[in-house]
């Protein structure tokens, strides 16, 4: 008898434990998915607008990457990248579109779609997928920033940049709304000017053509420093440790990977 008893107060207690802590275990799981929806919505692929000279895609909250169009004589059409940020009716353009048209389309986005307004274009190197079209920008009275070695080369190309430059050195941090941009020179690769872009608020990165996407090659190296290139790469990694977003300054843009496997590429 006394062993039935036992039998049924375990079972009994058993069974309260299990009902006490179901609903526990039903709230992690559905913490976890909406931890999990909640990140889908942050970081993400979203094509917000598409022409034929333009394509827009925003990848967070805050961030944006802008793809136009590059016709060279050794690589054919060459899909070039860019990056936006928008906060509070704000926006940054990191390296214009290639031409007139699709920054200009690039600006009525902005303007019509996000209801914001461009307040600073900042060229990340001397190339023309960074400026080519950088007069539409001068032409909208928009402040263009760009690095003392970019104007550098780009004077001894015989060019130089429309408007008033607001001109940095080697570091230039810019207000977006209430947030900031953090623009910085780590060292030559592509080029000798290659800057990049991080915006702390997503943790999102613009390396410019100083990174590749996964899978890429070397591409152009004309005015590389292939020597450099990967300890430049290095730096930036150790700098921004939580980055989540990288884009590259053609192809796909994707996560830290993308700094590893330059780094290796030009080991």
């Amino acid at each position: 008898m006394t062993k039935v008893f036992f039998r049924l107060f375990l079972v009994m207690g058993l069974i309260f434990i299990s009902c006490k802590e179901s609903p526990s275990g039903q709230n992690r799981t559905k913490q976890k998915s909406t931890n999990e929806d909640s990140k889908k919505q942050t970081v993400g692929d979203s094509i917000v607008h598409q022409t034929e000279n333009l394509i827009i895609q925003k990848l967070s909250n805050h961030s944006y990457t802008h793809i136009s169009y590059l016709h060279t004589e050794d690589y054919g059409k060459v899909a070039c990248n860019g990056m936006l940020i928008v906060n509070e009716g704000k926006g940054i353009v990191f390296d214009t579109p290639t031409d007139d048209t699709a920054s200009l389309e690039l600006l009525k986005f902005v303007a019509n779609g996000l209801k914001s307004d461009v307040i600073a274009i900042v060229p990340t190197h001397f190339h023309d997928d960074c400026i080519g079209g950088i007069k539409t920008f001068e032409q909208h009275n928009i402040q263009i920033h760009a690095a003392h070695k970019t104007l550098e080369l780009l004077k001894k190309n015989g060019e130089t940049l429309p408007g008033k430059i607001q001109e940095f050195d080697s570091t230039l941090t810019l207000a977006v709304g209430n947030k900031r941009v953090d623009i910085a020179y780590f060292g030559e690769g592509h080029t000798q000017d290659n800057c990049t872009a991080y915006f702390p608020e997503d943790n999102v990165l613009f390396g410019g053509c100083l990174i590749k996407s996964v899978g890429a090659g070397k591409g152009y190296l004309g005015d590389a420093n292939t020597i450099a290139w990967p300890e430049t790469v290095r730096k930036i990694k150790v700098k921004y440790p939580k980055t989540e977003i990288v884009i590259p300054g053609h192809g796909k843009w994707g996560g830290p990977e993308l700094l590893d496997y330059t780094i290796e590429l030009f080991k």
